[in-house]
């Protein structure tokens, strides 16, 4: 009979045959090259998929005609269409109720898993992400499909990876080449998915990752130009030339970007923590939030759905101070409410319409009190949109890029940078995190970036300690333990009561050396008494207890109630651990075997 686990040895033996009959298996780099253009086209064929799927959804529901945008219409043809959101809130709490009924958990998404999970993604947290976005988007909740899309690119590239049992750190270069291929292929702009992915999902630029990752982004731009994905709508020409006395002007506009993304931010997490008050269960909350987005599709459908459509009337018209100020506010308004009430999706294109409209107001209100500056409201558009949205998203670069692939204007792509600089500076000084980062501390993490910080956490006490750990009796006197333990036997024992609980570290030598009476237990005697560590503790949290308690080592307990010893640590073992590892995440990123 064949043992259970024979399937996985005849893999792991094909493998093998493969790697050794395949000379080029054995050129990694080359190899995950080519897995990152497989993820380009993947994620471009599912981006594209999610996009007509949800411009069918505005076709059925709004009556959107092939071709035009929801949010892009004048007027909504019948106030009945203002209950679209309110159902797509019923269709989102159904789908709370029964995960809730399953038991699944937050789902992880592509920054947390690098994070913290090694790039480690689950398949059924992708489908429930795109799905949920999908409805959300569909029905004209006021959030955008970014989410969906990087999710899915970055979860089939995570399976991926992990069917072929890759290193952690390539798991991570190709779930940051899934994102790459999404954002590229949404916006039709590879320098941009491509900085999305260093800046935002994997957390670096290196030689390791540059090729992978602008292979998948230049793939998921080609596919996604033959599905006849329309480009980034900023069809922007006859821009006036910039002159230096504007850069000043600008780079306030940079810093009143940054502040509005801060204070978008706080709205957010103030409406969500409002819905949360409401005495009704989670599930109904998006139908409410959905029944005050649809109000305010009645006044404009500008706020409905992304807002890839508004975006293109805004840089095609030339609306008033008030109407651009009232837009900002209704559509400010409308994102928070879709977000906090539980939709699913998030505020990247809506942090570039707004940003839009804010950089329109700055010109409009630049144009009545200093005439003599000359902003143009195109211009100031687009620096706002950008600076607005690196505050939110984060990625100074990846928005720079995005400024230059759609206006292919290089003065104007230096003013972008250096106000986006700006923002992200204000934002990381005053506030610290973007808006996903922003999140997980919501939720209690403590995850600023998609730095990997994982391995950190994986490496713990537990895997550390030393298992024969001498223990004694905590009431013996000093005399009958310098007895028992002969100076020179051992260098320190753990003192216990009668129970088998820590009560303290004994070091020998100092014991044998001390001037006590011979009567004295050495209980008096025992040092750390309320310094101990726990199995589960990570690596930073053990050294900075060896910190606090300034000991060179110390006993590991089972739990901090039941201080049963089961180990111990020195922190010379801790710090030589610490550093090998540190070595070799550095050795990771930076591609060296």
């Amino acid at each position: 009979m064949p043992l259970p686990n024979e399937p996985q040895v005849y893999a792991r033996r094909l493998r093998a045959v493969l790697i050794r009959s395949i000379p080029l298996l054995e050129a990694r780099g080359i190899v995950i090259v080519a897995l990152a253009g497989v993820v380009g086209v993947i994620s471009a064929v599912l981006v594209t998929g999610m996009s007509e799927a949800v411009q069918g959804l505005h076709f059925l529901l709004f009556g959107v005609q092939p071709g035009g945008r929801l949010s892009g219409m004048f007027s909504l043809q019948s106030p009945f269409q203002a209950l679209m959101p309110a159902i797509g809130g019923i269709l989102l709490g159904l789908t709370v109720i029964w995960l809730r009924k399953r038991k699944f958990r937050t789902p992880v998404d592509p920054i947390e898993a690098n994070a913290l999970y090694g790039g480690r993604m689950s398949l059924t947290d992708t489908f429930i992400i795109a799905g949920q976005t999908m409805i959300s988007s569909g029905f004209g909740a006021s959030v955008g499909l970014e989410a969906g899309y990087t999710q899915v690119g970055s979860g089939l590239a995570s399976r991926l990876a992990r069917a072929l049992r890759l290193r952690r750190n390539d798991v991570r270069i190709l779930v940051g080449c899934g994102a790459a291929g999404a954002i590229a292929a949404a916006f039709d702009a590879p320098l941009t998915g491509a900085f999305y992915g260093f800046e935002l999902i994997i957390g670096i630029y290196s030689v390791a990752n540059v090729a992978p990752v602008m292979t998948a982004a230049i793939c998921a731009s080609l596919t996604a130009e033959m599905f006849g994905v329309v480009p980034f709508p900023m069809e922007l020409s006859g821009l006036p030339e910039l002159t230096a006395s504007q850069y000043l002007p600008f780079l306030l506009l940079g810093l009143l970007g940054g502040a509005a993304s801060i204070a978008i931010m706080h709205l957010v997490s103030l409406v969500e923590r409002g819905f949360a008050r409401l005495a009704v269960d989670g599930s109904l909350r998006p139908m409410i939030g959905g029944l005050a987005v649809g109000m305010l599709g009645l006044i404009t459908p500008q706020v409905l759905s992304s807002g890839h459509g508004a975006l293109h009337r805004e840089f095609a018209m030339n609306y008033g101070l008030a109407v651009v100020a009232s837009v900002f506010v209704l559509k400010l308004a409308a994102s928070a409410i879709s977000l906090g009430s539980g939709f699913r999706g998030g505020l990247f294109f809506a942090s570039l319409f707004l940003g839009a409209l804010l950089g329109k107001a700055f010109a409009g209100v630049m144009a009545i009190i200093s005439p003599a500056t000359g902003i143009d409201p195109s211009v100031a558009a687009v620096v706002g949109m950008t600076s607005l949205a690196v505050g939110v998203v984060g990625g100074p670069l990846t928005m720079t890029f995005l400024a230059l692939e759609s206006t292919r204007d290089l003065t104007l792509t230096g003013v972008v940078l250096a106000a986006s600089l700006m923002a992200a500076i204000l934002v990381r000084e005053t506030f610290g995190y973007s808006f996903s980062t922003w999140r997980f501390h919501l939720r209690g993490e403590t995850i600023r970036s998609a730095h990997d910080v994982g391995w950190m956490r994986n490496l713990t006490v537990g895997k550390m300690m030393r298992q024969d750990v001498r223990t004694d009796d905590a009431a013996k006197t000093l005399a009958a333990f310098r007895k028992d333990v002969p100076l020179g036997s051992a260098q320190r024992v753990i003192a216990v009561d009668e129970d088998q609980h820590y009560v303290g570290v004994l070091i020998v030598a100092e014991l044998h050396s001390d001037p006590s009476d011979d009567e004295t237990p050495v209980l008096a005697l025992a040092k750390f008494r309320d310094a101990v560590l726990v199995p589960t503790m990570n690596v930073q949290s053990a050294a900075e207890t060896f910190q606090r308690a300034g000991a060179e080592e110390l006993a590991v307990v089972e739990d901090f109630d039941n201080r049963a010893v089961v180990g111990l640590l020195t922190e010379g073992h801790l710090m030589r651990r610490y550093a090998e590892e540190l070595d070799k995440a550095r050795r990771d990123l930076s591609g060296e075997e």
